[in-house]
């Protein structure tokens, strides 16, 4: 079992920035591929960003690419949303996921776990 807790999120002006944190425990952090994923209302979950297990690839949604950041920091058990330039079609809120090593990164059914999720909201 592993439990993810996001954290970061909040009410930013178009053109800021926010850090989302996503702490996790239960099992090995270092063997879980991470992602985050965001529904705004009325839409569907949609993916954000990934990144696997080593830390070694990246992957991003076109819509943040150049604009977000994911890393994470096994030594914390804890993967980061780094945001800049940050949009009002970036509202949402803002989920973490964990997959067990790496499959489909982008698809939100390959993911074991998720947290609560983080509101994210961008005022123009």
């Amino acid at each position: 079992q592993v439990q993810l807790v996001e954290s970061g999120g909040g009410l930013v002006q178009a053109g800021g920035s926010l850090r989302l944190s996503c702490a996790a425990s239960g099992r090995t952090f270092s063997s879980y591929s991470m992602g985050w994923f965001r529904q705004a209302p009325g839409k569907e979950r949609e993916f954000v960003a990934a990144i696997e297990w080593s830390g070694a690839m990246t992957y991003y949604a076109d819509s943040v690419k150049g604009r977000f950041t994911i890393s994470r920091d096994n030594a914390k058990n804890t993967v980061y949303l780094q945001m800049n330039s940050l949009k009002p079609e970036d509202t949402a809120v803002y989920y973490c996921a964990a997959e067990y090593f790496s499959g489909n990164l982008y698809a939100a059914a390959e993911y074991d776990y998720w947290g609560q999720g983080t509101q994210v909201t961008v005022s123009s």
